[in-house]
């Protein structure tokens, strides 16, 4: 019987196995077929992942959908994340998760309490350090969408830094043999990707739905904090009440935005070189000096000329 028994177990994980293994061949074949109708049929990647987004939003809505029972205490308590500050937050980070500021603060404060349960949890099965995590969890929990937020900013603003450059070289080029920039910039951003993609598809929207120009450059401004961004839209509001020709305003703020990449990356060779000397004279060195000492001391004490010797 018992022999039948570690039969049965060995045939259960060994079709477990084979049944995984073929599910993840299934996977994968479905990838490359879907990858190929994709470039059959011609479809936009960025649709595909918009609509992936668009998803993952609605799923993370669901989710998240109690913390609407706390958003009036959140509105209240609001230490390190005023109200205006979330709404700006949300605003810089394109919001992939569709969020309103009430959410926002009732999903601190629900993690808050969240936080709290589960270390009152561990406590009571008793893992260890359970106690500094009663006192840390419901903190990680109120702080984690406040830094989750502000990383999604900070990655948004560098992503539009590292594509603007090349985006205003192939406007000014499409501007300069004849286009308009509304229809030049419909087709560059065609091929783009990122928070460069979504900030001119919502111009070029709100220019269609028959928002003055002036105020849609305002609207750029509002939703991005980036100061080489800033410096194009200001400089198209100012080529655009004196007169100035678009293709000049944008290569010459190319250039502008390539030099000053230049200087940042100066910047940061230049602040590397104190910390790799602070590393050098704080660990290295010490390090280094104890073995030598510690050789010295081994020859002088198990060495040919042993000061052991002498006695």
């Amino acid at each position: 019987m018992d022999a039948l028994i570690i039969l049965a177990i060995i045939a259960f994980w060994f079709s477990a196995v084979i049944c995984l293994k073929h599910f993840w061949s299934f996977l994968q074949a479905k990838r490359v077929r879907i990858y190929h109708i994709s470039e059959v049929t011609d479809i936009d990647p960025y649709e595909k992942k918009e609509k992936q987004k668009n998803r993952r939003a609605a799923l993370f809505q669901q989710i998240t959908k109690y913390a609407d029972d706390f958003s009036d205490l959140g509105m209240r308590i609001n230490f390190f994340s005023e109200n205006h500050d979330v709404d700006a937050w949300l605003r810089k980070s394109g919001n992939p998760l569709k969020l309103t500021v009430k959410r926002f603060q009732g999903l601190k404060i629900f993690l808050f309490i969240l936080g709290f349960f589960i270390a009152m949890l561990a406590l009571i099965i008793g893992f260890p350090f359970s106690q500094y995590f009663l006192a840390f969890g419901p903190l990680l929990g109120y702080f984690l969408p406040i830094i989750l937020i502000k990383r999604e900013v900070k990655k948004r603003q560098d992503n539009i830094r590292k594509d603007l450059p090349d985006f205003l070289d192939t406007v000014s080029t499409s501007v300069q043999a004849g286009v308009s920039l509304d229809h030049a910039l419909r087709e560059v951003i065609r091929h783009f990707d990122g928070p460069i993609r979504e900030e001119f598809s919502r111009f070029n929207q709100e220019i269609d739905l028959g928002v003055p120009r002036e105020k849609a450059y305002r609207d750029l401004l509002n939703r991005n904090d980036n100061p080489e961004f800033q410096s194009l839209i200001k400089a198209l509001i100012q080529g655009m009440n004196l007169g100035v020709p678009i293709a000049t305003t944008f290569k010459v703020q190319s250039e502008d935005m390539r030099q000053m990449r230049e200087e940042q990356v100066k910047e940061l060779a230049a602040k590397a070189s104190p910390k790799v000397t602070l590393v050098t004279t704080f660990l290295i060195a010490p390090v280094s000096i104890l073995m030598i000492a510690g050789l010295m001391i081994m020859n002088m004490l198990m060495g040919d000329n042993s000061i052991l010797n002498l006695f």
